[in-house]
């Protein structure tokens, strides 16, 4: 019986320092996490907004043309790099020459019926004033036999084929001044090359030099080339993509944020961008440029219809556009799509909350280059027609 008492209380008696050991060893975990708790909001506080749903995003510039026709030549394949007004697809350019032909043509024959309306209006002016002379013997005609008819040294007879002559001749004037007035409506405040024919027909002559000059396709930006498509042979119509030109100067990050990480994030404030093709050894430096108009799924291809069947919230992500450092970039470059990490410091907001920044303007003369070519092609084409009839 004592043995038994005391067997029992020896495998009781450990169950004491156990307990004790398992509930230090409780509070040590809660002092730890606390400890962690309080030192990451020091070191991380909680202005700053994370998330590692960001991509990299750029300009993707199709290339299409703006006149149909066979391909004859491509000078860029995926992935080379390209300057802006470099020649990337040639299209076969007959049809557009013979139209150009056929206008400069037409030109010429206008230039020429437009120089035979000013010699009618010449013509009829001269005959507006032989008619005037006419009328003019008819009147003193008239008058002499009316003074001495009166004598009887003319007949009546006489007499009044003189008056009849006179209503001719004023008939005849008045017709004359008709022709003349069409005529000079013809070629009224104008000369030869500014006549509105000439114009019309220089216009066509403008139209077919363009389509001539925009059967060779240029790259309106300097990129990488990508998704070509075109082959040659094809026939291709206006506006298929034939490739597309990515400028990867101008790169930005879209860092899709949670709605409810959104308060206090404005335009102008500072951001931390870390790829993964980097890792650590590249940091970018980037800001916030905005954010945009609606979430993700609000412009997705199917948008929820949140208002039909059964209904759970979800919490959307809202993309926020980060501008990076184009230096940074072309020390360490990055492309579409690459998967990125981004820290935003909401701490200040520099200029208010609803900041607005100016409309982004993007331009090329390529189009301004074709227009020039093909207006000094309509210029001298209007010069050797007028030229040769001089």
């Amino acid at each position: 019986m004592t043995d038994d008492t005391t067997l029992t209380a020896a495998r009781a008696a450990p169950a004491k320092p156990t307990r004790r050991r398992r509930m230090m060893a409780l509070s040590g975990a809660l002092i730890v996490a606390a400890a962690a708790w309080g030192a990451s909001r020091v070191l991380y506080p909680a202005t700053i907004r994370s998330t590692d749903d960001a991509y990299v995003n750029g300009h993707v510039v199709s290339i299409t043309p703006q006149t149909a026709g066979s391909v004859t030549a491509i000078f860029a394949d995926n992935p080379d790099r390209v300057q802006a007004g470099q020649t990337l697809v040639e299209i076969d350019p007959n049809d557009a020459r013979i139209a150009l032909d056929a206008a400069q043509a037409e030109l010429a024959r206008t230039v020429r019926h437009v120089r035979g309306l000013f010699a009618l209006e010449a013509q009829t002016a001269a005959l507006v004033e032989l008619r005037r002379t006419e009328l003019d013997r008819a009147k003193a005609d008239l008058r002499a036999r009316q003074g001495i008819a009166a004598q009887g040294a003319v007949t009546e007879e006489e007499a009044r084929h003189a008056g009849d002559a006179v209503k001719a001749a004023q008939a005849a004037y008045d017709a004359a001044l008709q022709t003349h007035a069409d005529a000079l409506a013809q070629v009224r405040g104008t000369d030869v090359d500014h006549h509105p024919d000439v114009q019309a027909a220089l216009a066509r002559v403008r139209a077919a030099s363009l389509a001539l000059e925009r059967t060779t396709i240029r790259s309106p930006v300097s990129g990488m080339v990508a998704q070509r498509s075109v082959q040659l042979g094809k026939r291709v119509a206006v506006g298929d993509r034939l490739m597309a030109v990515v400028p990867l100067d101008q790169l930005w990050v879209e860092a899709n944020f949670k709605e409810v990480e959104l308060d206090g994030m404005c335009p102008g404030q500072t951001a931390i961008v870390t790829a993964d093709v980097y890792g650590s050894r590249a940091t970018y430096h980037g800001t916030v440029v905005d954010i945009e108009a609606g979430s993700g799924a609000a412009f997705s291809l199917l948008p929820a219809q949140n208002a039909t069947g059964n209904w759970i919230k979800v919490v959307q992500r809202v993309p926020v556009r980060i501008l990076l450092d184009p230096h940074e970039i072309a020390k360490h470059p990055l492309r579409i799509g690459m998967s990125t990490e981004v820290e935003v410091d909401t701490r200040t907001c520099p200029s208010g909350k609803d900041l607005g920044r100016p409309l982004t303007v993007e331009r090329t003369s390529l189009y301004e280059d074709e227009q020039r070519t093909a207006d000094q092609r309509a210029a001298s084409a209007l010069a050797d027609s007028t030229g040769a009839q001089r």
